[in-house]
């Protein structure tokens, strides 16, 4: 009898191995499957400068796909399109912020990222805050400007004496 169920366990050792393997190989591939990023599409600029929270959507959906580099901290800098209550403070206040924190300067690796419905707006906001950064103490930081293109190049002339790497990303 003990040669009988020691026979019976070896057959069954013999079979259960290769259907385990072929279990495992499945259950391999659909877990690399699950574990594959999904890759969505690109959001656009929302259509109306009012639109706060489209714009809001599209300014993370940006961040997210140009934090390539980022081993620290992401700080982002959001002003709503003008008209709104209290416009004039909103801008006073995220200038005196963004003033402050590249006056005291940022560490490496971090990201600064810059954005409104006003393209104009934000880029006199980072030219104005980037007089008051020392040469060369942001260096390997990155700066995203999201905006219009013919604005690009002064925020990018302002940001370039600090070290900092400028990237800059056009509405769409």
């Amino acid at each position: 009898m003990k040669t009988h169920h020691h026979s019976f366990v070896s057959r069954f050792h013999w079979l259960a191995i290769p259907a385990l393997a072929v279990l495992l190989a499945f259950s391999g591939c659909k877990k690399h499957e699950d574990a594959a990023p999904k890759v969505s599409a690109p959001l656009h600029a929302p259509a109306t400068l009012t639109d706060d929270a489209g714009w809001q959507a599209y300014y993370q959906d940006v961040i997210a796909r140009h934090s390539d580099g980022v081993g620290g901290m992401v700080s982002p800098y959001y002003l709503p399109a003008p008209g709104g209550p209290d416009y004039d403070g909103q801008y006073a206040r995220q200038l005196q912020m963004v003033s402050d924190a590249v006056a005291r300067g940022v560490l490496p690796d971090n990201m600064l990222c810059f954005m409104s419905p006003d393209s104009t707006k934000m880029a006199d906001l980072i030219v104005e805050a980037f007089k008051k950064t020392s040469p060369g103490s942001m260096k390997k930081v990155i700066i995203l400007f999201v905006g219009k293109a013919a604005d690009s190049d002064r925020v990018k002339a302002a940001v370039e004496p600090s070290g900092a790497i400028y990237k800059f990303v056009e509405f769409n």
